[in-house]
């Protein structure tokens, strides 16, 4: 029977993004039998604080509190290592890693590596991602660390408005437009390249429509997870 490396998923953030990183981690496996499947642990926490709340807001409380004690429940369950469906909630990344001793496989990191072997000196990334994301700089300083120049949306509350109608209502034609409606505002901007730096559009990344680079920050952790559970 065939070994692998257990993945602990602090999850929940939101639901439908965790279901989307199990079926794509499950997609990614050549398998004959459930064996063939990579271990997960699935930490299904829809009852952490809202990143929103307290990021955007300024008025929730504090998720780390809660996201440590996750990352010790899966680490003590038997995860090897940890992966997190949600980019915004990587605010909280290094209070996780001091609440344990297991990595965690950084979505942000990976995602801005990801993109750094084909960004040229003449590439802009536009980001799609929750303002909550621009505000804690976690995509900002990853570039930046990169060399790598960025574009944020004219107006990213709207970006906002389409992850809670994601939430609320799921899937959409309507929040596609929406989103597509932006996407194409960046590439105008000369967006070389766009990352999908928020789960809930990893919904919807399949159909985005533009001439960019686009890199989906969950294919990043998907393929991630995947090296990590089989080396």
């Amino acid at each position: 029977m065939r070994t692998f490396n257990k993945i602990g998923v602090l999850g929940g953030m939101g639901p439908e993004a965790t279901v989307l990183l199990m079926q794509r981690v499950i997609e990614s496996i050549s398998a004959q039998d459930d064996s063939d499947h990579i271990p997960m642990i699935i930490d299904n926490h829809t009852q952490v604080p809202s990143r929103i709340k307290a990021i955007i807001e300024k008025q929730g409380e504090d998720p780390a509190p809660v996201l440590r004690q996750m990352a010790q429940r899966l680490e003590a369950a038997g995860a090897r290592a940890l992966v997190m469906p949600c980019n915004t909630a990587h605010h909280y990344a290094v209070d996780i890693e001091a609440g344990c001793s297991i990595p965690l496989l950084n979505m942000i990191e990976l995602t801005a590596d990801t993109i750094a072997k084909t960004a040229s000196s003449s590439s802009k990334v536009g980001i799609l991602a929750s303002p909550a994301v621009r505000m804690t700089e976690l995509y900002i300083n990853a570039f930046k660390r990169r060399n790598i120049e960025f574009l944020h949306a004219k107006d990213d509350m709207k970006l906002l408005e389409i992850i809670k109608m994601i939430k609320g209502e799921g899937v959409s034609q309507q929040a596609l437009s929406k989103l597509n409606a932006i996407a194409n505002e960046l590439e105008i901007d000369g967006a070389t390249h766009l990352v999908v730096a928020c789960t809930e559009f990893s919904l919807l990344s399949s159909e985005i429509v533009s001439d960019t680079i686009i890199v989906d920050s969950l294919d990043v952790l998907t393929q991630a997870a995947v090296s990590f559970a089989t080396s």
